[in-house]
């Protein structure tokens, strides 16, 4: 059997997804035992010149469902400003609300968009794809290099995560 653009693309997504919402839930069942600020949280950067959580969290969102809007209407644009003041409960429910809406999908509409063209407008600058390079060359790196970043700013909060928080829900054989 052929892997189709649903498969690489909406199906991945949905996995990541699944574990960005799992570990962002053990995030705030750790800030509340311990009673770290989970504002603060959001404002914490791996480094100096790093974006912090809540831009990740933004960008988790866009790499995923904003990639498929992208992908249907043929532009994708860099995500808007980051709201200041969403709060942690405001970001879980923007990685869920990501997820509902690929779940929405239909298997025949993303495989529709097989032959379409995508154009990346970063201010002037314009880079064309076809849908399939976009979500696989562009969007997947992307999404995982947020959701990285992510997963490690929890880590390094002391959120008690592994692997397979990381991992979500595998695609398993008969499942």
């Amino acid at each position: 059997m052929a892997i189709s653009l649903y498969d690489v693309s909406v199906a991945s997504f949905l996995q990541v997804l699944g574990g960005v919402q799992g570990f962002l839930e053990k995030g705030a069942a750790h800030f509340r035992e311990t009673g770290q600020d989970t504002q603060a949280i959001l404002d914490t950067r791996l480094h100096d010149d790093m974006l912090p959580l809540r831009f990740q969290l933004v960008s988790v969102a866009h790499h995923s469902q904003g990639a498929m809007a992208g992908a249907k209407s043929g532009v994708f644009t860099p995500p808007g400003a980051v709201d200041p003041d969403m709060d942690y409960a405001g970001f879980q429910q923007l990685i869920a609300d990501a997820r509902a809406a690929l779940q929405g999908l239909t298997r025949a509409e993303v495989e529709a968009l097989e032959g379409g063209d995508v154009l990346f407008r970063l201010g002037p600058r314009e880079l064309p794809f076809t849908v399939p390079d976009f979500l696989l060359s562009f969007s997947t790196p992307n999404l995982h290099f947020h959701a990285t970043t992510a997963y490690d700013i929890l880590r390094q909060a002391g959120v008690p995560l592994g692997k397979r928080d990381y991992l979500g829900q595998m695609r398993m054989k008969g499942a």
